[in-house]
């Protein structure tokens, strides 16, 4: 692959601060961490708070959106905003548990995890129900469709086909038991572990898992992004790779990048966006992706 030849910017607003998610919605970037949520209206250049009604809770560890909502997840339940979020309100009525590492939209539900398990809402988020995994430690989340994968700490990855009423180990193929971070991409699954072990791939919707190499090194993986050409995915400590073939292979993609410990990424109007543990958030033209 052709080596990248522009470089990363911090984006304004971000510098020194902890970011552990991203997201895009229509033309707005959005990036969350430990003092809540940051909106761009230009495509991750600069950054503002927004956290009018949510004061500016913490660690905010993911968003999901549907055509009326914005959703965040957070240290203190689930926030809800119907203005791009511009203002917050709380939605964790029914949550037992409402510390959350991450939250998904799979149809029509939407779906939490926390350290308590899973809980579910069918009515966007105006209430919620234990959707099973009680007293598992769930730390990512995703979906194809309906089906929604969760990885654990210690439990593999889990898969559920009728919202979260049963739920089945998706282990074949996978060499550790802790995984962060999860993407959906087309009909392939990305997952990523930690503590040296990598990214894996599923092309069966999570039947089977394989280890992916190409140039990817073994680390902790706690974030991807994607799109229809890109697979996108931020390491611990060693940066940002991508690939163009679906994982096949892939490209180091470091240079300007400030802080190469990586907790999540997101494709965002013509740019990749990072959010790094104490740089902020960072940007690079996504034509810098050869």
């Amino acid at each position: 692959m052709t080596p990248v030849a522009d470089s990363w910017t911090v984006s304004g607003g971000t510098a020194a601060l902890n970011m552990q998610s991203a997201w895009s919605r229509g033309a707005v970037t959005y990036v969350g961490g430990a003092t809540g949520v940051y909106r761009s209206d230009d495509a991750g250049a600069t950054f503002r708070p927004s956290n009018t009604g949510n004061d500016a809770v913490g660690p905010t560890r993911g968003f999901a959106d549907d055509a009326t909502y914005l959703y965040s997840a957070t240290s203190q339940g689930v926030f809800r905003s119907s203005d791009a979020g511009a203002t917050w309100g709380a939605r964790s009525i029914g949550m037992t548990e409402t510390r959350t590492s991450g939250i998904v939209k799979a149809g029509t539900r939407l779906y939490v995890v926390g350290p308590s398990g899973v809980f579910r809402s069918d009515n966007q988020g105006d209430s919620w129900a234990a959707a099973g995994l009680a007293g598992v430690d769930v730390r990512s989340i995703a979906a194809l469709g309906d089906v929604v994968f969760v990885g654990t700490v210690g439990s593999g990855v889990m898969k559920s086909v009728d919202g979260g009423t049963t739920w089945v180990p998706s282990n074949t193929g996978l060499t550790a038991t802790t995984f962060r971070a999860i993407e959906a991409k087309g009909t392939s699954l990305f997952l990523g572990g930690e503590i040296g072990t990598g990214v894996f791939r599923s092309n069966d919707g999570g039947a089977t898992w394989s280890p992916l190499a190409g140039g990817l090194p073994s680390s902790t993986y706690r974030g991807f992004a994607s799109n229809a050409q890109l697979i996108v995915a931020g390491a611990f400590g060693l940066g940002v790779f991508y690939s163009k073939t679906n994982g096949d292979t892939w490209a180091e993609l470091n240079t300007g990048l400030g802080d190469k410990t990586i907790f999540d990424l997101v494709i965002s109007n013509g740019f990749l966006v990072a959010a790094t543990n104490t740089g902020g958030a960072f940007r690079i033209p996504l034509s810098a992706l050869k």
